[in-house]
Formats: C-alpha cells, structure tokens, sequence
C-alpha cells in the first residue's frame, strides 16, 4: 500500500483537531470533568475550555509526568460524566516500588474493537477462539484479549504469568530459575493447544512465541500443525531482524502475524501492513484520534524531528476516561510517513530511550 494522500492526510488531521476539542471540553467542564483535571486547571495560565481549540493546541499544557499515577486515590482520574460505570484498576510496570495505575471503564473494550477492524479475517477466522499467551493479573492484556476474542465470535483461553517474577529472577541473575518459569508458562500454553479446542489465533509476546515455537518443533510439531493461522503480537523485542526470523524460521508463509506497540496508557498502535521493499522495517500507527503518537527532540519536546530522524516518543491519549496532553514515553525511534490505511504520522525502530536502556531490563516483552 502507498503512502497516505494529501486529502486522506488533511481529513485526519481536522478529525483530530475536532476530537481533541471535545475531549478538553468534557475533561475540563465541571458537569463532566475529573476531579484531577479540574483541579489542575486552576494552576494554568489558560484556560482550556476557551484556549484549546485543535490538537496543537495542547502545546500549552505542561508535561504530562507519569508519577502522577503511582497511588491513589484512584476515583481522582473518574470523570464526572462517567460516574456509577463499573471500574477496573489496570497497572503497568510496577517492578520496584508502586505501580503506575490506569483507572478504566471501556476503553479497553473500545481500544481491543477498533484494533480488531485491521485484522484479517482469513488469518484471525471468526467465530474461532484464542490463546491469551501473556502476562495476567493487574495488565489490561488479559482482559483486553479476552474482549477482543467475544468481539469476534470467540473463546479466550489464558496462561497464568506473572511479568514482575521474571524481571526479579533477571536482576538476581537467576537465569535457570527464569528459564524454569518459562518453561512452565510453556507447558500452559501446550496443554491448552493439546486439548481439542478451536484454538487458532493468539496474542504473545516475542520471546515467548519463540520459547513456544522451538517447543513444538522439539516435538516434532509446529506453530502451523497447532492450528494457529494469526498471531498479533507485542513487545520491545519485536525487531526487524527477529521479525523475519519469526516469519522465515519459526511461523512458516502460512502463519500471519503482526507486530503491535501497546500500553495501558495509549492503547493499541498497529503495524504498517508487511512490505518486503520494508525489508522487515516496523512502523506503528498511534489508533487515533484516541491516542496519538509524535518522535519529538530529545532536547525540546514541543518540536517534532524531521521524517526518518530520531527522537522520542511522545504520547497523548484522548478519551472520555483518559486525557493525557503530552508524556514522554520510555522509547525511541524514527519518524514515519502517513501512511493510507493509517493517514497519520508513524514512528518505526521503537526500542528503549537510549538515555534509560541500560538500566532497563526486558522480561517476558
């Protein structure tokens, strides 16, 4: 597919400004608002129901920090307008000290539909039902999965995996220990696989996809003879190099899979359709007007980089649950062309902020 035409382009853009508005009119008016926000509007120097009137506009509200979600209480991000909703608590990272928490009501439900529109229905048949394949407890993932299964006509089936275990086994250098943990998530995923269900599609993360893969090739099986046809899958380890290791090595042409850069905050972002001109590049595509994704200076973050530059990734994410006007992600990457299943900016090569990397250390993602 081409790149985005300058009419699809501009239809994107003024969608945006329009969503962008309402979502500041509804965060910041006192009937609707959240306790959170309309607190902190008293501390501006504009007023956003009168100043915020497109997407750049948002240029005017300080860094979005993400210390902000460690504790609670968590009812101060509810808008008003969505009180007596039933709520969930999701939480993200949460290896050392308190856990960033996401208070939500549908968005994962909206975020898993909208993702599920970019699916193939040959290789994600409907009707057919899921391997959840992936951390569980507080994460949206298993949930979100799990919604996005019933979406489409289907059953989720789920693994018992704790992300924050494996991170600790790393830090301790306790790889044998790690290698055992995985081994055991393993042996969840093929007992479920062997048990007669119509399992053919599957969320995992990379390193797991392969631990399974190399499992069933052990047995003299495969990801194909499980009777998996669609795999979309997440992680920081989803680069192009293991990309077509999957695809060459591991899957086989009649295995479909498709890269995604998620998180509890943003959503879902997708992967730009395979192209082998690519050569296995990865770009993804914030699901806006819900979220939207800039690679801005590593120095100004008001300033976005030239097409095919380097910066850092920077979120905003517009809903009715969540407003967040601009927080800097713990990744880099390139920016990217519109695209014309996805008329807005990308970004490709999405890997830790190089600033951070060497104190980050990758789990199960």
């Amino acid at each position: 597919m081409s790149d985005a035409t300058d009419a699809q382009i501009s239809q994107a853009k003024q969608e945006l400004d329009e969503h962008t508005k309402k979502m500041v009119q509804w965060h910041f008016s006192p009937e609707t608002g959240s306790p959170y926000w309309l607190e902190k509007a008293q501390g501006f120097d504009f007023n956003p129901l009168t100043d915020v009137n497109c997407f750049d506009d948002l240029k005017k509200f300080p860094l979005f920090e993400d210390d902000e979600l460690r504790g609670g209480p968590m009812r101060r991000w509810l808008p008003k307008g969505l009180e007596g909703k039933p709520l969930y608590v999701f939480e993200t990272g949460g290896t050392t000290g308190i856990p960033k928490s996401r208070l939500v009501a549908d968005d994962f439900r909206i975020d898993y539909e909208v993702f599920s529109d970019t699916l193939p229905d040959e290789s994600f048949p409907p009707g057919s039902d899921w391997l959840m394949l992936g951390p569980s407890g507080p994460r949206r993932l298993r949930l979100a999965v799990e919604h996005l299964a019933q979406h489409r006509g289907g059953i989720s089936f789920c693994v018992d995996l704790d992300p924050r275990w494996v991170v600790k086994l790393l830090k301790k250098g306790k790889i044998s220990e790690m290698e055992a943990y995985r081994d055991h998530v393993i042996d969840q995923a093929i007992t479920v696989l062997s048990a007669g269900h119509n399992i053919q599609c599957m969320f995992t993360t990379p390193k797991l996809l392969e631990a399974l893969a190399m499992r069933l090739i052990d047995d003299g099986s495969s990801i194909e003879e499980a009777g998996i046809k669609g795999i979309f899958c997440g992680g920081t380890e989803f680069t192009p190099q293991w990309y077509r290791f999957a695809r060459e090595e591991l899957l086989g042409e009649n295995v479909y899979i498709t890269p995604t850069y998620g998180n509890t905050l943003m959503g879902l972002a997708c992967g730009k359709p395979f192209d082998p001109a690519d050569n296995y590049k990865i770009t993804y595509y914030a699901p806006q007007p819900r979220a939207v994704v800039e690679v801005v200076d590593f120095d100004d973050h008001t300033q976005v980089v030239d097409y095919g530059a380097t910066g850092r990734v920077k979120l905003y994410t517009l809903t009715d649950e969540l407003f967040i006007p601009g927080f800097l992600e713990r990744d880099e990457g390139e920016r990217e062309l519109p695209h014309e299943k996805y008329p807005w900016e990308g970004v490709s090569g999405v890997r830790p902020y190089h600033v951070l990397a060497s104190a980050t250390t990758v789990g199960v993602y």
